[in-house]
């Protein structure tokens, strides 16, 4: 008997209410857009719908601009792993612009690794909320 294949879907990308990361609710989708008109609190990213995916181990990495830690040393890239816990599973991977904002503007890459394979990359592209 074969093993299902897991079903990944990029279900949505772009801005997003302000996250809980300690709530299971994922933030609600604000505008679909690969360019972020950014201030400080703007979350962004991507939702993905995964099926049939219990137990597997995602990994994840986000390639942002050089921005530079508080002892003035370029941040790496954030990377991590999460393990899915249900067979109809909705992940968020993405971040929160904090101060200063000129340093978070530019391209985040934002890349989701399953079983070693991307299975979602999108960049999206934060720029300066302009003011009215």
């Amino acid at each position: 008997m074969s093993k299902r294949k897991v079903n990944i879907e990029l279900y949505s990308f772009g801005e997003y209410t302000q996250w809980d990361r300690n709530n299971r609710e994922l933030p609600n989708l604000v505008d679909i857009t690969e360019t972020i008109e950014a201030e400080i609190g703007t979350e962004f990213g991507y939702v993905l719908k995964i099926k049939r995916g219990k137990g597997k181990k995602l990994e994840f990495k986000i390639i942002h601009p050089p921005f530079k830690d508080d002892k003035g040393n370029i941040m790496p890239d954030f990377v991590g792993e999460y393990y899915i816990s249900s067979n109809d599973y909705s992940f968020f991977l993405g971040d929160c612009i904090w101060e200063p904002l000129e340093d978070k503007l530019g391209d985040w890459r934002l890349i989701t690794y399953l079983d070693g394979k991307i299975i979602a990359d999108k960049t999206l592209k934060l720029v300066r909320k302009k003011t009215t």
